[in-house]
């Protein structure tokens, strides 16, 4: 694909948003969750996690540890237990009894809404707080994973590899109000499809949109 222009990237970029809309048209994060709360646990554990592992162990997590002043008064031994099987468990009880009394110290014990205040939270980067932004105060929120990253790249969307640097990029190429559902349904797509080695480009319906269409196995339905 020959070089194009901003405008011919956002034109592209449009066309790729309707595409993913008609394959993924219900676009939200896996995550299990019924509060901001437990929205912020789950996003914090899903880190080099499976959501469906997640899933299986926040029932329990909410049922013995149900709210963040819980969470504060919990010891490090207790959390560990429940959250074991999510790895990395005495980083991510760290983060969580960080984000706890953080929460408590300056927020009330509410987790808050805007980008700023969410990112002063321990454990609580830009992809966490854009989840909550997104899937919980009706905020745009770009999401960037592993898989945003990857599929963007080969969309030629963006050359950046630090992920708030990709954040950006894309923040350019679409009106905000499709921020969150775009940045899902690259998720989407990315564990689906466009996966790391080997993408099956030869059944994917970006191909007419992705300068790296053909580099994968050419797969036949």
């Amino acid at each position: 694909m020959a070089r194009e222009s901003a405008k011919e990237m956002k034109s592209r970029a449009v066309r790729v948003a309707r595409t993913l809309a008609r394959l993924y048209p219900e676009a939200r994060i896996s995550l299990d969750f019924a509060t901001p709360w437990q929205c912020l646990v789950a996003t914090i554990l899903s880190a080099q996690c499976t959501d469906k592992r997640v899933n299986q162990v926040t029932p329990r997590l909410f049922a013995e540890i149900p709210d963040v002043r819980a969470m504060d008064a919990a010891s490090n031994a207790e959390i560990e237990r429940l959250i074991a099987a999510t790895g990395f468990f005495r980083q991510k009880t760290k983060a969580l009894k960080g984000a706890a009394r953080g929460l408590l110290e300056r927020f009330g014990g509410e987790v808050p809404s805007k980008m700023e205040d969410l990112t002063t939270l321990p454990g609580v980067g830009r992809k966490t707080a854009n989840v909550l932004l997104g899937h919980v105060f009706g905020k745009p929120g770009m999401v960037v994973d592993t898989h945003v990253r990857r599929v963007s790249q080969r969309l030629g969307f963006t050359r950046e590899t630090e992920a708030d640097r990709i954040e950006l990029d894309l923040q350019k190429l679409l009106n905000p109000s499709e921020w969150t559902a775009f940045s899902m349904r690259l998720i989407l797509h990315g564990r689906n499809l466009c996966v790391a080695h080997s993408p099956r480009c030869g059944v994917c319906a970006l191909a007419p949109d992705c300068p790296r269409a053909g580099v994968g196995e050419r797969t036949k339905l």
